[in-house]
């Protein structure tokens, strides 16, 4: 028996892929919750009500999908391209943190400002996966480390200077950074709720990415470098062009999500405002098979899990720790998926 690559994927199997890694996470999270003491299908009954079961529960679930697109996207971008970006956590932090101290002096108003603070957000994010992307050209140092331990950095900058210079001083001692002007902050899509207008710019985004990677030159470019590097150079695609450009657009997505998270929900910076978007922004991209189109729809899935798994453990007694599973469980058997996918069995 042997694997063999497949010359082309079809519909049915790229479709199916998600799906069945979906369900067979959902399978094995069951045994857990059967230890547990308690029947999965009334587990994920109570799931699905704290997700869905109300306007409150829909909303907040949309609110939480709102980053998990952006930063999925910037899994997406760069996977596509083989620049493994593992940094989405301290792109975002960095990306919120900017914006929260630019918002807070901004003399502009609200209309102009609000793009403005997206771009900065997204330059900062950028500038800093822009750093391991040229270690890698110029040294050969792998990305996957740098990215990874420069989260841990960024999110020991933010405590330093949410302590020191950009301190609230109206916070009563909360180690939170000033706040953005009230003229940024960006409207509510429900009235009463925390809803607010990033996620249409989300979906929007989403949209935007996938017309730049499927109908432009650069985009597939970009998707060459990664298919076969050798094969996009020796066809006069610049390589190092090509990667850094990714880098800076992957980094920009996630620099993208700080900002709108602190415009949208949190008004500033705290270490603690992230439960993890950047690193299961990666589950987002996998889920999706790094398609843009698909981010929404696996971040929708990933969201529902995160919020209704907290309702389930308020009415079953499940640990809400099970989402972390289920998301992480999601991941591998996705990647079991795709190896099914782009390989047939042979004898």
């Amino acid at each position: 028996m042997r694997f063999e690559r497949r010359a082309h994927v079809p519909l049915h199997l790229a479709v199916a892929a998600p799906l069945g890694a979906v369900a067979a996470a959902l399978v094995l999270a069951a045994g857990l919750i059967g230890a547990a003491g308690v029947g999965p299908l009334d587990a994920y009954a109570a799931m699905l009500r704290g997700a869905l079961g109300s306007r409150l529960a829909v909303t907040e679930m949309l609110t939480r999908a709102t980053p998990l697109i952006l930063t999925g996207l910037a899994a997406a971008t760069a996977f596509r391209a083989r620049l493994w970006n593992i940094g989405g956590e301290g792109q975002f932090y960095l990306g919120a943190l900017t914006t929260a101290w630019i918002g807070h002096a901004l003399p502009l108003p609200g209309p102009v400002g609000v793009p403005v603070l997206m771009l900065c957000g997204m330059a900062a994010g950028a500038a800093l996966l822009a750093g391991p992307a040229f270690l890698r050209l110029r040294f050969g140092v792998d990305e996957v480390v740098t990215t990874l331990l420069l989260n841990f950095v960024v999110i020991l900058f933010v405590g330093m200077m949410i302590e020191g210079p950009l301190r609230d001083p109206l916070a009563f001692g909360w180690p939170q950074s000033v706040p953005v002007d009230g003229a940024f902050r960006l409207p509510d899509l429900v009235p009463r709720t925390r809803l607010h207008l990033g996620l249409l710019v989300a979906v929007a985004t989403a949209g935007v990415v996938w017309l730049v990677l499927a109908r432009t030159t650069w985009g597939l470019e970009a998707r060459a470098a990664g298919l076969n590097p050798r094969a996009a150079a020796f066809a006069g695609v610049s390589l190092p062009a090509t990667i850094m450009g990714v880098a800076c657009l992957s980094g920009g997505l996630a620099g993208l999500a700080g900002a709108i998270e602190v415009m949208g929900v949190t008004g500033g910076v705290t270490t603690t405002m992230s439960p993890g978007f950047g690193y299961a922004g990666i589950v987002v991209a996998m889920l999706a098979a790094l398609h843009p189109a698909g981010v929404v729809a696996a971040a929708v899935f990933v969201a529902t899990v995160f919020v209704g798994a907290d309702a389930m453990g308020r009415a079953t007694g499940v640990p809400s720790f099970i989402a972390d599973v289920i998301v992480a469980l999601s991941l591998l058997t996705m990647l079991v998926a795709l190896l099914f996918t782009t390989h047939r069995v042979r004898r």
